[in-house]
């Protein structure tokens, strides 16, 4: 998926897997309701950016039997309404007193992603007196950073692991309902049968983990490159050891 997250983590694997085990491999930019489909009927090998259980809860309902679960390679992740920490609010329940504040909107990415079909949600839960915008990971994240340029009021769907808490200061807004749930992971999945045919790559995947600083870094140096196979390489060569211990 085109998130900041997923890009980082994707051709990191991808360098890492071309790297070590001498394999060409091929990358898909899919929306998350596609890519799920994809690794279920076996045309793509496996993803490493699944948000569970909140997030991608609708498509690992329908397909958690076409695929396998590697289990997680990132905990403590979480998604909600994210606003700069300038803005002098803290729930979501405070949002519509201060809607034309916001300008009357919610800065969304594409709709297809699950934080999507949560704020969907919020916005019936509390009855939320604004339009959520559908974009995509970039365009939310340049909106951002120019109404924070101009200390403007900005909300926008978010989550974390994303480069913006790194660079900006932020805060997720409280979430008294609970519609976003609580802490998630990112796990990885394979189609079936390519623990068969790809035993150590497999093993490979399975041990895959990486801490919210390993995560963060890799984020962070992902956004200083144009070439994120360039950038991919460079985080392998930093993180040497770490890379060699999933490698065990």
């Amino acid at each position: 998926m085109n998130w900041a997250c997923a890009t980082a983590n994707s051709y990191m694997v991808k360098n890492l897997l071309e790297e070590e085990f001498a394999v060409k491999v091929n990358l898909h930019d899919l929306q998350a309701g596609i890519l799920w489909q994809s690794v279920a009927t076996g045309d793509i090998d496996f993803m490493v950016t699944a948000w569970l259980p909140l997030t991608h809860q609708s498509y690992y309902e329908k397909l958690q039997d076409d695929m396998v679960d590697l289990g997680p390679l990132y905990n403590g992740a979480a998604i909600g309404l994210v606003v700069p920490a300038y803005v002098e609010i803290d729930s979501i329940e405070e949002l519509n007193a201060h809607k034309d504040k916001f300008g009357g909107r919610i800065t969304g990415i594409d709709a297809g992603a699950g934080i999507m079909e949560a704020t969907k949600n919020a916005i019936e839960v509390y009855d939320l007196e604004l339009s959520l915008m559908e974009g995509s990971d970039a365009a939310m994240a340049a909106e951002l950073k120019t109404a924070i340029e101009n200390e403007e009021w900005i909300v926008v769907t978010g989550w974390a692991p994303h480069w913006k808490f790194g660079t900006f200061d932020l805060k997720f807004l409280e979430d008294p309902a609970n519609v976003y749930g609580g802490e998630e992971t990112i796990n990885a999945f394979t189609r079936a049968g390519f623990a068969d045919d790809y035993p150590e790559i497999n093993e490979f995947l399975a041990n895959y983990y990486l801490t919210p600083e390993q995560f963060g870094g890799l984020i962070a140096l992902m956004e200083e490159y144009d070439d994120k196979n360039e950038a991919a390489k460079v985080w392998l060569e930093q993180n040497r050891d770490l890379v060699e211990s999933w490698l065990q």
